[in-house]
């Protein structure tokens, strides 16, 4: 019997070893947030509870409902239920600390109803104003006989000679409408028929010298005179810049051919090339800003004129004219300008920060804070977009405090990818993970350089374990979050850096520092 009582007695205490040294490897270390008296609390509390399922570690779209290993040999993450939220808080919602909240620089505003600013920049080119364009072309054939102004460029003043010419047919002209005039004279004491005869031919007469756009003053200096001129000469018809010259002294020219080329600059043209799609916020009368880059201080302000009926099939743009007053000749024909046009909204919108919208290509996200460093990813239907602001169709309603500034490095410190792939799912985290590091996308890791690949962006790195994300040691790739990112990187360097999981299996390294840099973090 006292054998078989110290059998008993040696099995119940080996059965007492092995559950107490159970107990001891499975508790919470010291320095990871749990006193020894919490310990105490948590062994002799409630039951474990059971995971709902696990997640794939490195955020992919992949769960299981028991425990398992992905390719990499990471265990998968368990996800419990109601841990995730707490019962004000909706799908999906980020929780960072206040401190790391005021590290981030994190600012909000309130959605609000406003009018949208927006302007419309096009390039254009300056040209002439085709009403103040003119040409001097003689109706008939004749030579230049004298030049009065002989420059491209040279201003002239409404009226001013230009150039002299004889022709034979004006000669004969002249000499017919004055005979004529003679005869009228001679015959005023004849009959009326008579009379009437010999008025039609002056008339005649000194109509073809009227439709040759002889002067008045030359015609009428002609009927005081009597004598026929040799040579007539041509004046400016508007005050401008001759823009084009090309009357030679001495050279024979041709009815219809065109000697000179003035235009009035003092107001000008600008032609905008606005894009097909934005042409039907255009409205004639709408004010316009002009810059030229010949005078980056000055600013032009005009009016939409005219809206061009016709379109560019090879740039798919439509010409809107903007007329330009012209004081000093600032603006010369064939400059390139930038155009700004306000198309403003008008009625009162639902609109934050552009800012605040975060475009994953598939779909707008807005951070919503729900105060005490909470977050709610919040998907929207943006709408019109003006200067600063973007207007909200669907997901927001007004006063809602979104977040307009570091919201990409919320993104970045608390995995916003996974939270937003969850908002069906009802996927979270446990309270552990919450408050310890693996709530954090931003991870730190010490290794070796294997290899760069400068043209792609990537990094061959060989790591040690990754604590936040329970990762083992081995060798991937990563991308960088800026190419100057790789000067500071070499093959075969031991370096620690610090990396975010920019989408789901995709990591990318946001700092490079000197081995052993993180230490103590």
């Amino acid at each position: 019997m006292k054998r078989g009582a110290g059998f008993g007695t040696a099995a119940l205490a080996l059965a007492l070893a092995a559950g107490g040294g159970y107990w001891l490897g499975q508790r919470p270390q010291a320095g990871h947030g749990m006193t020894d008296s919490a310990q105490v609390a948590a062994s002799v509390g409630p039951a474990v509870r059971k995971p709902l399922y696990y997640r794939n570690p490195m955020g992919l779209p992949d769960t299981s409902p028991v425990p398992k290993k992905d390719p990499m040999g990471m265990d998968y993450i368990p996800v419990y239920a109601g841990e995730a939220e707490e019962p004000s808080s909706a799908a999906g919602a980020i929780r960072i600390s206040t401190e790391k909240v005021q590290k981030l620089g994190v600012r909000t505003e309130p959605a609000e109803l406003r009018s949208l600013d927006r302007s419309l920049r096009v390039a254009g080119r300056v040209e002439i104003d085709e009403r103040r364009s003119f040409t001097i072309s003689p109706k008939f054939e004749g030579y230049v006989e004298r030049l009065h102004v002989n420059v491209t460029g040279q201003p002239v003043a409404k009226g001013q000679p230009l150039f002299e010419v004889y022709s034979p047919e004006l000669v004969s002209a002249q000499r017919e409408y004055q005979i004529a005039a003679q005869g009228v004279e001679a015959l005023k004491d004849a009959g009326a028929e008579a009379q009437a005869g010999m008025r039609q031919l002056a008339e005649s007469s000194l109509a073809r010298l009227r439709n040759w756009d002889i002067p008045e003053d030359e015609i009428r200096a002609l009927a005081r005179s009597g004598a026929s001129r040799r040579t007539l000469g041509f004046r400016s018809p508007v005050s401008g810049v001759i823009i084009e010259k090309k009357a030679v002294q001495g050279m024979r020219f041709m009815p219809g051919e065109v000697l000179y080329q003035v235009a009035d600059l003092s107001s000008v043209w600008v032609l905008a090339d606005v894009f097909e799609q934005d042409i039907g916020q255009v409205r004639i009368g709408g004010p316009a800003r002009v810059r030229i880059n010949a005078y980056p201080d000055k600013i032009f302000e005009g009016r939409i004129s005219y809206v061009y009926p016709t379109l560019n099939a090879e740039n798919r743009t439509v010409p809107v004219r903007v007329e330009l007053p012209n004081p000093g000749q600032l603006l010369k024909p064939a400059m390139f300008a930038q155009l700004e046009l306000p198309v403003g909204v008008g009625r009162q919108v639902l609109a934050v920060p552009d800012s605040a919208l975060i475009d994953s290509g598939t779909r707008q996200i807005v951070l919503v804070a729900r105060g005490e460093g909470r977050f709610e990813p919040r998907e929207v239907k943006p709408g019109a977009r003006g200067t600063h602001h973007v207007e909200i169709l669907d997901g927001l309603r007004a006063g809602e405090q979104v977040v307009v500034a570091a919201n990409f490095l919320i993104d970045a410190e608390s995995n916003l990818k996974a939270a937003i792939s969850g908002f069906g799912a009802g996927q979270g985290s446990s309270p552990a993970q919450q408050s310890g590091p693996q709530k954090t996308a931003g991870h730190k890791a010490e290794g070796t350089v294997d290899g760069l690949d400068a043209k792609e962006g990537t990094v061959s790195f060989s790591h040690g374990p990754v604590a936040s994300l329970n990762w083992p040691a081995m060798t991937m790739e990563f991308k960088v979050a800026n190419p100057s990112l790789l000067k500071a990187l070499k093959p075969g360097e031991r370096v620690g850096i610090e990396f975010v999981e920019r989408q789901p299996g995709e990591w990318v390294i946001t700092t490079v520092t000197p081995a052993g840099a993180h230490a103590g973090h």
